[in-house]
């Protein structure tokens, strides 16, 4: 078994006849700090129970080499199946959906098969997905059900959308791919999904590789056995407190660098936010006939052109948390429009100004239908300071302190951590 083996993000290993300074900037990009969790986790989350048959004895490496391992692995023809478990700690919205957004999704006009739609089903739950790639213009993914499949597929300038259920299809070319279904990040991660919607291992653990400073340690603590494979296991720590996240492991491929499974825990113990990992996986040349899609006769399609979407950028697991997308600005200390942040790292804040400097609509003003009010008032906990008062929103993963006065804190950072941000920016 690889013993126990550290590197700070601030520093690391040599990387080979580069110098130690091109190994410590190569690194650098793919170690994390994150609040980039917060799509992570995203958003996404995937797999547990995978079986496992012992810690195989690897050659030691170090954790930069390992990190470098996997930036440099070019694996792009792969297939296999992925368990996806995700638990963000996120209510079911159930009926409420339509008190907040009235006609939104399902509405006249919208396909069941929309991937802007369906792949944000991954934000919570369990699933089993069914993937494919050959290159960066051939991919497939599969969402399995009982007696159905939700099937997205992306064949050179054409995306395909199909779902078994309602037998309706999803048409896009290569330009409404583009603007529509985020097909640009999709092809960075392997497949053509919305953007912030991970669906490997690998995908995941890209997203969270990819800040770094000196508020993470990195470590290879022992090994794995995933999906018949030896891995060795990647562990990143914040070294701040605060965070709502304690570690991330990343099972990495001993063999081609490929991550083959992702797990992001809580810093105050339990189930994972994101569980993923492959259960079967095979790297060889996919069966071209994987990337191929004809609509059943009887198919209803509807063209990405005429699709009455209501965004036109990608939707990531990043929307589905209040202020992710804010706390990513973070892991580069960086503040744009009416967002401030605080902090760095692993305890990054955004502070949002809300317009109009509005704080929570009330059921007393009438802004808000008495059931959206009941499911806002579940969700907060009252809190009071030099700030004034306002409510904490929780989630497992991302909290969000709003203000009466129209302040918004938000971050992969726990309660008492947000009250100390307001109080100390009033």
């Amino acid at each position: 078994m690889a013993p126990n083996d550290s590197a700070e993000t601030s520093g690391g290993t040599n990387g080979g006849t580069r110098g130690p300074a091109a190994g410590r900037r190569k690194a650098a990009r793919y170690i994390v700090p994150v609040a980039v969790a917060g799509v992570a986790a995203a958003t996404i989350g995937l797999v547990p129970a995978l079986a496992s048959s012992g810690d195989p004895d690897l050659p030691k490496i170090s954790a930069q080499k390992l990190i470098e391992k996997i930036a440099a692995s070019d694996t792009e023809q792969l297939s296999g199946t992925v368990k996806i478990s995700t638990d963000l700690g996120i209510p079911s919205l159930g009926g409420l959906a339509e008190s907040f957004a009235p006609g939104g999704a399902g509405g006249k006009g919208g396909s069941s098969a929309d991937p802007q739609e369906r792949m944000t089903e991954l934000a919570s739950g369990t699933h089993t997905l069914r993937v494919a790639a050959d290159g960066p213009d051939k991919q497939r993914v599969s969402i399995l059900d009982d007696t159905s499949e939700y099937s997205l597929i992306h064949n050179g300038d054409q995306v395909w959308a199909y779902d078994s259920k309602s037998d309706q299809a999803y048409h896009a070319t290569e330009d409404m791919a583009g603007k529509d279904a985020g097909r640009d990040a999709g092809k960075k991660s392997g497949h053509p999904v919305p953007e912030g919607v991970p669906t490997t291992p690998k995908a995941l653990a890209e997203q969270v590789l990819k800040a770094a400073g000196p508020t993470t340690s990195v470590t290879v603590n022992g090994t794995a056995q995933v999906a018949g494979r030896d891995a060795y296991k990647l562990v990143v720590k914040p070294k701040q407190s605060g965070s709502t996240i304690g570690s991330v492991v990343v099972a990495v491929d001993a063999e081609n660098g490929v991550p083959l499974k992702f797990t992001m825990l809580p810093s105050s113990g339990g189930k994972a936010f994101v569980d993923a990992g492959f259960t079967e996986v095979d790297f060889s040349k996919p069966d071209a006939s994987s990337f191929t899609f004809t609509p059943p006769k009887g198919t209803e399609v509807t063209e990405a052109d005429d699709a009455k979407a209501e965004h036109k950028a990608g939707k990531g697991l990043g929307d589905l948390i209040p202020g992710a997308d804010a706390a990513q600005l973070g892991a580069g200390g960086k503040s744009a429009g009416n967002t401030k942040i605080i902090g760095e790292g692993w305890g990054t804040i955004a502070e949002i100004t809300t317009p109009g400097g509005t704080g929570i609509p009330s059921k007393a003003s009438g802004d808000v239908p008495a059931e959206a009010q009941q499911f806002l008032d579940a969700l907060g906990d009252k809190v009071t300071g030099k700030f004034g008062s306002g409510t904490v929103f929780k989630t497992r993963l991302v909290n969000a302190l709003m203000t009466d006065d129209g302040k918004v804190y938000v971050g992969a950072v726990t309660k008492d951590a947000l009250v100390k941000a307001a109080n100390n920016a009033s």
